[in-house]
């Protein structure tokens, strides 16, 4: 687990999203969440992938930059049994890899639509 003084939350929101990118993850978007009262976290970073092969693959990289970047593990992680919806809760930050399909049915930008929103475009 991540001592406090080791690494900021930007740069762990650097390292999921470079690990988002390595897998061809896309619409990709970061929601800042530290000027909304009484969120849980201070950033989401949702992405999607095509199929649940590839969201399982975006999720595992993610994983992997980050505990090799930062040496930080989740916190917790759910979803990857059908891979449909992968949630990985680094506690200040949390990451969506969605399925489309299921990313546009919860629309987790709109409910959190006071969140200041940054899009990262694809490399690809």
């Amino acid at each position: 687990m991540k001592n406090l003084d080791d690494f900021t939350s930007k740069e762990l929101v650097d390292a999921v999203v470079e690990g988002i990118q390595e897998k061809k993850g896309v619409n990709i978007v970061i929601l800042d969440m530290t000027k909304i009262e009484n969120t849980i976290c201070e950033y989401f970073i949702i992405c999607d992938g095509d199929s649940n092969v590839h969201v399982d693959a975006i999720a595992e990289s993610v994983n992997d930059y980050v505990r090799k970047k930062l040496n930080d593990r989740p916190v917790h992680l759910e979803g990857s049994d059908n891979a449909e919806w992968i949630l990985i809760d680094y506690v200040d930050v949390i990451v969506h890899v969605f399925q489309r399909s299921i990313r546009e049915f919860y629309n987790l930008e709109g409910l959190w639509a006071d969140a200041k929103r940054t899009e990262i475009r694809n490399l690809f």
